[in-house]
C-alpha cells in the first residue's frame, strides 16, 4: 500500500467517525425532544455565554442537558425543593439572540443563581412544576432523594 493510499484511508475514516458523531448527536438529541417532559431552552454559563439546553423535568428534580452532546450526563442537575423561581425578562433584553416570544428566567438553586432562556409556554409549565412540588419536610414521601 501506498503512502497515498493510507492516507486517502485515514481520510476517509475520519471522514466517516466524524460522521458518525453526527449522526449519534442528532439521534440523541431527537430522543431527548420527544421525551415527556422535555423543552428547549438556553443556559447562561460563568463566561458570559449562551449555551444552548435541552431541561428534564423529573419527579424530584430538572436535569439540564447540553443540546450539542453525545453525552447523556446532565452539565446540572437542580432538585426541586432547592429550585426558587425569581422572576423573568422578555428575551429582547440579549438582543438578536433569541425568538421574541421567549423570556429569560432567574433561576436560585441554593447558592447558585442561574440563567435560563426558555418560550414562554415553557417558562409557565416549569413555574408551574416548581410550584407544585412538595414541600421538603412534610413527610418521607415528600422528601427528595438523596441521589
Amino acid at each position: 500500500m501506498s503512502i497515498a493510499q493510507g492516507l486517502l484511508l485515514l481520510g476517509v475514516l475520519v471522514l466517516v467517525l466524524i460522521g458518525a458523531y453526527f449522526v449519534a448527536m442528532r439521534v440523541r438529541r431527537n430522543q431527548l425532544r420527544r421525551t415527556l417532559g422535555t423543552f428547549k431552552g438556553a443556559l447562561h454559563n460563568e463566561q458570559e455565554r449562551w449555551t444552548r439546553v435541552i431541561c428534564r423535568y423529573g419527579d424530584h428534580r430538572l436535569d439540564v442537558l447540553r443540546l450539542f452532546s453525545v453525552s447523556p450526563i446532565p452539565v446540572l442537575k437542580l432538585q426541586r425543593p432547592d429550585i426558587q423561581v425569581l422572576g423573568w425578562e422578555p428575551s429582547e433584553t440579549v438582543p438578536g439572540r433569541f425568538p421574541s416570544d421567549w423570556v429569560v428566567v432567574e433561576i436560585k438553586n441554593r447558592e447558585q443563581q442561574i440563567n435560563l432562556a426558555m418560550s414562554y409556554g415553557d417558562y409557565t409549565g416549569l413555574a408551574s412544576w416548581v410550584e407544585a412540588g412538595p414541600v421538603a419536610g412534610m413527610g418521607t414521601w415528600r422528601q427528595s432523594p438523596s441521589n
